[in-house]
Protein backbone atom coordinates (compact mmCIF):
# COMPACT_ATOMS: atom_id res chain seq x y z
CA UNK A 1 0.00 0.00 0.00
CA UNK A 2 0.80 3.77 -0.55
CA UNK A 3 0.98 6.01 2.99
CA UNK A 4 1.35 9.58 2.72
CA UNK A 5 3.89 10.50 5.68
CA UNK A 6 3.18 14.17 5.10
CA UNK A 7 -0.11 15.85 3.76
CA UNK A 8 0.00 19.55 3.88
CA UNK A 9 -1.54 22.10 1.27
CA UNK A 10 -0.02 23.67 -1.35
CA UNK A 11 2.14 26.53 -1.92
CA UNK A 12 -0.18 27.99 -3.82
CA UNK A 13 -2.29 29.29 -0.64
CA UNK A 14 -1.79 32.28 0.24
CA UNK A 15 0.53 31.38 3.32
CA UNK A 16 2.48 29.20 1.11
CA UNK A 17 3.06 30.91 -2.39
CA UNK A 18 6.03 33.44 -0.90
CA UNK A 19 8.47 30.13 -0.67
CA UNK A 20 9.12 27.20 -2.05
CA UNK A 21 9.47 23.35 0.23
CA UNK A 22 12.90 23.68 -0.61
CA UNK A 23 13.66 27.25 0.29
CA UNK A 24 11.86 26.73 3.61
CA UNK A 25 13.82 23.62 4.27
CA UNK A 26 17.13 25.51 3.91
CA UNK A 27 16.20 29.27 5.57
CA UNK A 28 14.51 27.60 8.69
CA UNK A 29 17.06 25.14 10.28
CA UNK A 30 19.46 22.87 9.56
CA UNK A 31 18.23 19.54 10.64
CA UNK A 32 21.51 17.52 10.78
CA UNK A 33 22.71 20.20 13.49
CA UNK A 34 22.23 20.28 17.34
CA UNK A 35 19.21 22.44 17.68
CA UNK A 36 20.23 25.74 19.89
CA UNK A 37 20.09 25.98 23.88
CA UNK A 38 16.97 27.41 25.08
CA UNK A 39 16.99 30.34 26.61
CA UNK A 40 15.94 30.48 30.17
CA UNK A 41 11.79 31.43 30.56
CA UNK A 42 9.36 31.56 33.21
CA UNK A 43 7.10 27.91 33.47
CA UNK A 44 4.32 27.56 31.46
CA UNK A 45 1.16 25.71 31.29
CA UNK A 46 1.50 22.94 28.18
CA UNK A 47 -0.49 23.61 25.77
CA UNK A 48 -1.40 20.78 24.00
CA UNK A 49 -1.99 20.21 20.16
CA UNK A 50 -5.42 19.84 18.67
CA UNK A 51 -5.64 16.34 18.00
CA UNK A 52 -4.57 14.59 14.59
CA UNK A 53 -7.49 12.95 12.87
CA UNK A 54 -6.53 9.80 10.53
CA UNK A 55 -8.48 9.93 7.45
CA UNK A 56 -8.95 6.44 5.63
CA UNK A 57 -8.33 7.05 1.83
CA UNK A 58 -8.84 4.56 -0.88
CA UNK A 59 -7.05 1.58 -1.50
CA UNK A 60 -5.84 1.50 2.28
CA UNK A 61 -3.87 4.70 2.19
CA UNK A 62 -3.13 6.82 5.32
CA UNK A 63 -3.04 10.73 5.20
CA UNK A 64 -1.74 12.49 8.64
CA UNK A 65 -2.57 16.45 8.69
CA UNK A 66 -0.84 18.32 10.60
CA UNK A 67 -3.34 21.24 12.74
CA UNK A 68 -3.79 24.05 10.60
CA UNK A 69 -5.19 27.86 10.59
CA UNK A 70 -8.40 27.64 8.62
CA UNK A 71 -7.73 30.02 6.19
CA UNK A 72 -4.59 28.73 5.40
CA UNK A 73 -6.33 25.51 3.88
CA UNK A 74 -6.55 24.62 0.48
CA UNK A 75 -7.31 21.66 -2.16
CA UNK A 76 -4.53 20.29 -3.44
CA UNK A 77 -4.95 18.51 -7.19
CA UNK A 78 -4.60 14.71 -7.54
CA UNK A 79 -2.73 12.83 -8.81
CA UNK A 80 0.24 15.72 -8.28
CA UNK A 81 0.78 17.77 -11.70
CA UNK A 82 4.96 18.09 -10.15
CA UNK A 83 6.49 15.20 -8.30
CA UNK A 84 9.93 14.41 -7.54
CA UNK A 85 10.67 10.33 -6.95
CA UNK A 86 13.06 8.60 -3.92
CA UNK A 87 14.19 5.31 -5.42
CA UNK A 88 15.70 3.22 -2.83
CA UNK A 89 17.96 0.59 -3.73
CA UNK A 90 17.96 -3.35 -2.77
CA UNK A 91 19.29 -5.44 -5.22
CA UNK A 92 16.73 -7.11 -7.51
CA UNK A 93 13.95 -5.90 -4.99
CA UNK A 94 14.23 -2.54 -7.50
CA UNK A 95 11.97 -4.30 -10.13
CA UNK A 96 9.32 -3.08 -8.03
CA UNK A 97 10.36 -0.06 -8.91
CA UNK A 98 10.70 -0.41 -12.54
CA UNK A 99 6.48 -1.42 -12.28
CA UNK A 100 5.90 1.92 -10.64
CA UNK A 101 7.91 4.42 -12.68
CA UNK A 102 6.67 2.21 -15.79
CA UNK A 103 3.05 3.45 -14.28
CA UNK A 104 4.10 7.01 -13.95
CA UNK A 105 5.26 7.44 -17.36
CA UNK A 106 1.81 6.46 -18.75
CA UNK A 107 0.20 9.42 -16.80
CA UNK A 108 1.06 12.58 -19.25
CA UNK A 109 -0.41 15.20 -16.55
CA UNK A 110 2.67 14.33 -14.27
CA UNK A 111 5.91 15.82 -14.58
CA UNK A 112 9.33 14.43 -13.12
CA UNK A 113 11.01 17.42 -11.26
CA UNK A 114 13.99 15.72 -9.22
CA UNK A 115 15.17 11.90 -8.95
CA UNK A 116 17.40 10.69 -6.45
CA UNK A 117 18.77 7.03 -5.66
CA UNK A 118 21.06 4.87 -4.42
CA UNK A 119 22.25 1.51 -5.93
CA UNK A 120 20.09 -0.21 -7.74
CA UNK A 121 17.52 2.91 -7.03
CA UNK A 122 20.50 5.28 -8.84
CA UNK A 123 20.25 2.91 -11.80
CA UNK A 124 16.76 2.62 -12.34
CA UNK A 125 16.98 6.69 -11.73
CA UNK A 126 19.46 7.30 -14.30
CA UNK A 127 17.78 4.98 -17.03
CA UNK A 128 14.81 6.99 -15.96
CA UNK A 129 16.01 10.33 -16.60
CA UNK A 130 18.53 9.58 -20.09
CA UNK A 131 14.85 8.07 -21.43
CA UNK A 132 13.21 11.64 -20.89
CA UNK A 133 15.94 13.74 -21.64
CA UNK A 134 16.51 11.59 -25.14
CA UNK A 135 12.79 10.87 -26.30
CA UNK A 136 10.00 11.40 -23.35
CA UNK A 137 8.01 9.22 -21.92
CA UNK A 138 8.65 5.82 -24.16
CA UNK A 139 12.06 6.25 -24.39
CA UNK A 140 12.15 6.23 -20.68
CA UNK A 141 9.76 3.42 -20.86
CA UNK A 142 11.36 1.55 -23.37
CA UNK A 143 15.07 2.14 -21.73
CA UNK A 144 13.84 0.70 -18.27
CA UNK A 145 11.69 -2.40 -19.91
CA UNK A 146 15.03 -3.12 -21.92
CA UNK A 147 17.70 -3.19 -19.33
CA UNK A 148 15.61 -5.30 -16.43
CA UNK A 149 14.75 -7.61 -19.34
CA UNK A 150 18.22 -8.33 -20.03
CA UNK A 151 19.14 -8.74 -16.31
CA UNK A 152 16.73 -11.43 -16.37
CA UNK A 153 17.83 -13.47 -19.39
CA UNK A 154 21.40 -12.62 -18.53
CA UNK A 155 20.98 -13.98 -14.77
CA UNK A 156 24.71 -13.67 -14.24
CA UNK A 157 26.80 -12.23 -11.32
CA UNK A 158 27.28 -9.36 -13.44
CA UNK A 159 24.20 -9.02 -13.84
CA UNK A 160 24.14 -8.58 -9.23
CA UNK A 161 26.94 -6.51 -9.27
CA UNK A 162 25.21 -3.64 -12.02
CA UNK A 163 21.91 -3.56 -9.15
CA UNK A 164 24.24 -3.88 -5.99
CA UNK A 165 22.58 -7.50 -5.44
CA UNK A 166 24.93 -8.53 -2.62
CA UNK A 167 24.77 -8.57 1.18
CA UNK A 168 26.62 -5.27 2.61
CA UNK A 169 27.37 -8.04 5.61
CA UNK A 170 27.85 -10.52 2.71
CA UNK A 171 29.64 -12.57 5.07
CA UNK A 172 29.35 -15.56 2.45
CA UNK A 173 31.43 -13.38 -0.16
CA UNK A 174 34.48 -12.50 0.33
CA UNK A 175 37.99 -13.25 -1.56
CA UNK A 176 40.33 -12.43 1.41
CA UNK A 177 42.60 -9.40 2.57
CA UNK A 178 44.02 -8.59 -1.26
CA UNK A 179 40.10 -7.36 -2.27
CA UNK A 180 39.64 -5.94 0.48
CA UNK A 181 42.95 -4.10 0.31
CA UNK A 182 42.94 -2.84 -3.17
CA UNK A 183 45.31 -5.46 -4.79
CA UNK A 184 43.56 -7.65 -6.70
CA UNK A 185 40.07 -7.52 -8.07
CA UNK A 186 38.82 -11.09 -9.86
CA UNK A 187 35.96 -9.32 -11.59
CA UNK A 188 37.23 -6.56 -13.94
CA UNK A 189 34.80 -3.45 -14.08
CA UNK A 190 35.29 -2.64 -17.40
CA UNK A 191 32.12 -5.05 -18.68
CA UNK A 192 30.21 -3.55 -16.12
CA UNK A 193 31.11 0.20 -17.38
CA UNK A 194 30.49 -0.86 -20.75
CA UNK A 195 27.06 -2.78 -19.82
CA UNK A 196 25.93 0.51 -18.64
CA UNK A 197 27.32 3.09 -21.25
CA UNK A 198 25.07 0.36 -23.17
CA UNK A 199 21.83 1.52 -21.70
CA UNK A 200 23.02 5.13 -20.44
CA UNK A 201 23.83 7.91 -22.17
CA UNK A 202 25.84 10.19 -19.78
CA UNK A 203 26.33 13.08 -21.86
CA UNK A 204 22.58 14.04 -22.19
CA UNK A 205 22.38 13.76 -18.38
CA UNK A 206 23.82 17.27 -18.76
CA UNK A 207 20.91 18.41 -21.04
CA UNK A 208 18.19 20.89 -20.02
CA UNK A 209 15.71 18.56 -20.50
CA UNK A 210 17.05 16.23 -18.37
CA UNK A 211 14.98 15.79 -14.93
CA UNK A 212 17.63 17.04 -11.59
CA UNK A 213 19.44 13.74 -10.00
CA UNK A 214 20.83 13.19 -6.84
CA UNK A 215 23.37 9.76 -6.78
CA UNK A 216 24.32 8.71 -3.82
CA UNK A 217 27.76 6.85 -2.92
CA UNK A 218 29.69 6.16 0.51
CA UNK A 219 32.96 7.88 0.97
CA UNK A 220 34.84 5.72 2.41
CA UNK A 221 37.34 7.78 3.94
CA UNK A 222 34.52 9.09 6.01
CA UNK A 223 31.54 7.20 6.02
CA UNK A 224 29.57 10.10 5.12
CA UNK A 225 27.43 10.14 1.59
CA UNK A 226 28.69 12.09 -1.60
CA UNK A 227 25.73 13.17 -3.70
CA UNK A 228 26.39 13.43 -7.50
CA UNK A 229 24.41 15.55 -9.51
CA UNK A 230 23.90 15.54 -13.35
CA UNK A 231 26.89 17.35 -14.57
CA UNK A 232 29.08 15.07 -12.18
CA UNK A 233 27.75 11.59 -13.15
CA UNK A 234 29.76 9.34 -14.62
CA UNK A 235 29.46 5.59 -15.52
CA UNK A 236 32.48 4.90 -12.75
CA UNK A 237 29.53 7.24 -10.52
CA UNK A 238 27.09 4.62 -11.35
CA UNK A 239 29.41 1.75 -10.66
CA UNK A 240 30.17 3.75 -6.97
CA UNK A 241 26.73 3.42 -5.92
CA UNK A 242 25.99 -0.08 -6.61
CA UNK A 243 29.45 -1.05 -5.41
CA UNK A 244 29.13 -3.86 -2.95
CA UNK A 245 32.52 -4.17 -0.57
CA UNK A 246 32.70 -7.58 -0.26
CA UNK A 247 32.94 -8.48 -3.96
CA UNK A 248 34.74 -6.18 -5.62
CA UNK A 249 37.47 -2.79 -4.64
CA UNK A 250 36.21 0.58 -3.96
CA UNK A 251 35.41 2.77 -7.00
CA UNK A 252 37.88 5.58 -7.17
CA UNK A 253 36.26 8.85 -8.93
CA UNK A 254 38.84 12.29 -8.18
CA UNK A 255 41.45 10.29 -5.71
CA UNK A 256 38.48 9.65 -3.82
CA UNK A 257 37.13 6.03 -2.96
CA UNK A 258 33.33 4.97 -2.62
CA UNK A 259 31.57 1.97 -2.01
CA UNK A 260 27.73 1.03 -2.44
CA UNK A 261 25.35 4.42 -1.59
CA UNK A 262 23.17 2.85 0.50
CA UNK A 263 25.04 2.93 3.10
CA UNK A 264 24.59 6.85 3.73
CA UNK A 265 21.53 7.16 2.43
CA UNK A 266 18.95 4.46 0.75
CA UNK A 267 17.64 6.83 -1.42
CA UNK A 268 18.83 10.63 -0.13
CA UNK A 269 15.64 12.05 1.04
CA UNK A 270 16.44 15.51 2.87
CA UNK A 271 18.37 16.59 0.00
CA UNK A 272 15.83 15.68 -2.76
CA UNK A 273 13.34 17.95 -0.26
CA UNK A 274 15.48 20.45 -0.06
CA UNK A 275 16.67 20.75 -3.60
CA UNK A 276 13.26 19.83 -5.43
CA UNK A 277 10.36 22.68 -6.74
CA UNK A 278 8.05 20.11 -6.45
CA UNK A 279 6.07 20.01 -3.44
CA UNK A 280 4.96 16.36 -3.74
CA UNK A 281 7.70 13.75 -3.24
CA UNK A 282 7.27 10.38 -3.79
CA UNK A 283 9.60 7.60 -2.11
CA UNK A 284 9.68 4.06 -3.66
CA UNK A 285 10.90 1.38 -0.68
CA UNK A 286 11.66 -1.97 -1.79
CA UNK A 287 13.50 -3.39 1.11
CA UNK A 288 11.46 -4.72 3.53
CA UNK A 289 10.97 -3.16 6.57
CA UNK A 290 8.82 -5.55 8.52
CA UNK A 291 9.62 -9.11 9.56
CA UNK A 292 7.23 -11.61 11.86
CA UNK A 293 10.16 -14.17 11.99
CA UNK A 294 12.88 -14.30 14.32
CA UNK A 295 16.18 -15.13 12.22
CA UNK A 296 18.05 -18.48 13.49
CA UNK A 297 20.49 -19.54 10.42
CA UNK A 298 23.47 -17.30 9.47
CA UNK A 299 22.04 -16.91 5.74
CA UNK A 300 18.63 -15.36 7.15
CA UNK A 301 20.28 -13.44 9.82
CA UNK A 302 22.49 -11.97 6.84
CA UNK A 303 19.28 -10.75 4.99
CA UNK A 304 17.48 -9.20 8.30
CA UNK A 305 20.68 -7.36 8.89
CA UNK A 306 20.33 -6.02 5.73
CA UNK A 307 16.87 -4.90 5.70
CA UNK A 308 17.50 -3.02 8.80
CA UNK A 309 20.68 -1.63 7.90
CA UNK A 310 19.20 -0.28 4.48
CA UNK A 311 16.14 1.40 6.22
CA UNK A 312 17.92 2.79 8.97
CA UNK A 313 18.90 6.09 7.21
CA UNK A 314 15.60 6.49 5.58
CA UNK A 315 13.96 6.13 8.38
CA UNK A 316 16.08 8.86 9.83
CA UNK A 317 15.89 10.86 7.13
CA UNK A 318 11.79 10.59 7.45
CA UNK A 319 11.80 11.57 11.22
CA UNK A 320 14.19 14.65 10.37
CA UNK A 321 11.65 16.20 7.49
CA UNK A 322 8.84 15.63 9.73
CA UNK A 323 10.18 17.22 12.78
CA UNK A 324 11.25 20.16 10.26
CA UNK A 325 7.87 20.12 8.85
CA UNK A 326 5.63 22.63 10.62
CA UNK A 327 8.18 25.82 9.80
CA UNK A 328 10.27 24.59 7.07
CA UNK A 329 8.09 22.83 4.63
CA UNK A 330 4.51 23.29 5.30
CA UNK A 331 3.53 22.56 1.62
CA UNK A 332 5.21 19.42 1.48
CA UNK A 333 3.12 16.41 0.65
CA UNK A 334 5.24 13.35 0.69
CA UNK A 335 4.43 9.68 0.20
CA UNK A 336 5.49 6.32 0.15
CA UNK A 337 5.02 3.40 -1.97
CA UNK A 338 6.38 -0.40 -0.23
CA UNK A 339 6.97 -3.08 -2.32
CA UNK A 340 6.84 -5.49 1.40
CA UNK A 341 2.89 -4.07 1.37
CA UNK A 342 1.84 -5.67 -2.69
CA UNK A 343 4.31 -8.23 -2.39
CA UNK A 344 3.35 -11.36 -0.36
CA UNK A 345 6.91 -12.62 1.79
CA UNK A 346 9.08 -10.17 0.95
CA UNK A 347 11.06 -9.84 3.57
CA UNK A 348 12.10 -13.73 3.34
CA UNK A 349 12.66 -13.51 -0.23
CA UNK A 350 16.70 -12.71 -1.34
CA UNK A 351 17.71 -9.66 -3.14
CA UNK A 352 20.02 -11.27 -5.43
CA UNK A 353 17.26 -13.92 -6.84
CA UNK A 354 17.21 -13.27 -10.54
CA UNK A 355 14.67 -15.89 -11.22
CA UNK A 356 11.88 -14.86 -14.20
CA UNK A 357 9.18 -15.19 -12.44
CA UNK A 358 10.03 -13.50 -9.39
CA UNK A 359 11.48 -10.20 -11.16
CA UNK A 360 8.30 -10.29 -13.00
CA UNK A 361 6.11 -10.59 -9.74
CA UNK A 362 8.12 -7.70 -8.60
CA UNK A 363 7.23 -5.41 -11.73
CA UNK A 364 3.47 -5.76 -12.01
CA UNK A 365 2.76 -5.51 -8.28
CA UNK A 366 4.92 -2.15 -9.07
CA UNK A 367 2.64 -1.13 -11.34
CA UNK A 368 -0.49 -2.43 -9.46
CA UNK A 369 0.80 -0.20 -6.57
CA UNK A 370 1.36 2.97 -8.77
CA UNK A 371 -2.13 2.16 -10.19
CA UNK A 372 -3.79 2.27 -6.35
CA UNK A 373 -1.87 5.49 -5.36
CA UNK A 374 -2.55 7.52 -8.67
CA UNK A 375 -6.12 6.60 -8.37
CA UNK A 376 -6.45 7.58 -4.50
CA UNK A 377 -9.60 9.78 -4.00
CA UNK A 378 -11.26 8.76 -7.28
CA UNK A 379 -14.35 7.40 -8.11
CA UNK A 380 -12.85 4.37 -9.11
CA UNK A 381 -11.03 3.81 -5.69
CA UNK A 382 -13.72 1.47 -4.00
CA UNK A 383 -12.90 -1.11 -7.00
CA UNK A 384 -9.25 -0.83 -6.34
CA UNK A 385 -9.17 -1.15 -2.92
CA UNK A 386 -11.07 -4.26 -2.93
CA UNK A 387 -8.42 -6.34 -5.33
CA UNK A 388 -6.87 -8.63 -3.41
CA UNK A 389 -2.96 -7.78 -2.64
CA UNK A 390 -1.34 -11.29 -3.66
CA UNK A 391 1.70 -12.33 -5.12
CA UNK A 392 1.12 -14.13 -8.61
CA UNK A 393 2.01 -17.60 -9.21
CA UNK A 394 6.37 -17.81 -10.29
CA UNK A 395 6.16 -18.57 -14.23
Amino acid sequence: MSKTIVDVPDESCSHGAARTAASRMLSATDIWSAAPAPAPAAPRPLQHPAPITPTTLPASVISITAPLVPEQVCSKPWPPRRVSLALQGGGTFAAFSWGVLERLLEEKTIEIDTISGASAGAINALLLACGLAEGGREAARARLNRFWVRLMHEASFRSLMLVGGFSPAGSSVAFGPTLRSGQFDPFDLDPLRQALSRDINFAVLRDAACPKLLIAATRIRDGQQQIFRNDDITADVALASTCPPLVHCAVEIDGESYWDGGYGGNPPLVKLVQGSAATDVLLVQVTPSRDSYVPITLAAIDRRLDQIAANAVLNAEIAAIEWAQSDAAPSLRLSRIAAEDFVDGLAQRSSTDLGRGFIRTLHRSGREAAERWLGQGTASADAQRALPVTEPALA
